[in-house]
């Protein structure tokens, strides 16, 4: 499987209130688009020039990362980041941590413990995700 199907599910409002609530909002839509496989959101909220690094040391432009979530059988489930590491500027943020990932491809269920970070910048006074790096924790 690839991992660019790991773009971090962030659980806004465990830190919402640390956030300006534009991302806070961008951030949570992004979460419930990658649970709820909708293309269309993740498509809006991802830039067009966005770069993914998977686990794999593979790297993934925009329309490789939104085919995986067309993939026959797939599912993420829910999850929460732990560890959180957040940098906000006023047109960028980084935004990490720790989670337990877990989900089903072609009928079997998979997980890793991976470390993440995703760079979002405001651009036209919208959050998008330009960057994400997702590493696998021994």
């Amino acid at each position: 499987m690839k991992l660019a199907l790991v773009l971090a599910l962030f659980s806004a409002p465990a830190f919402a209130s640390e956030l300006p609530p534009d991302l806070a909002k961008a951030v949570a839509d992004y979460d419930r688009a990658q649970v709820g496989n909708d293309v269309a959101v993740l498509a809006r909220l991802v830039d067009d020039d966005y770069v993914l690094v998977n686990s794999n040391a593979s790297v993934e432009n925009k329309q490789q990362f939104l085919a995986d979530f067309h993939l026959p059988g797939f599912k993420i489930e829910p999850y929460v980041l732990r560890e959180r590491i957040q940098k906000v500027w006023s047109d960028g943020a980084v935004i990490g941590g720790l989670l337990d990932l877990r989900w089903t491809q072609d009928g079997r269920h998979h997980s890793r413990r991976l470390r993440v970070s995703y760079v979002w910048a405001k651009r036209d006074g919208r959050w998008m995700a330009t960057y994400g790096q997702v590493t696998r924790v021994p």
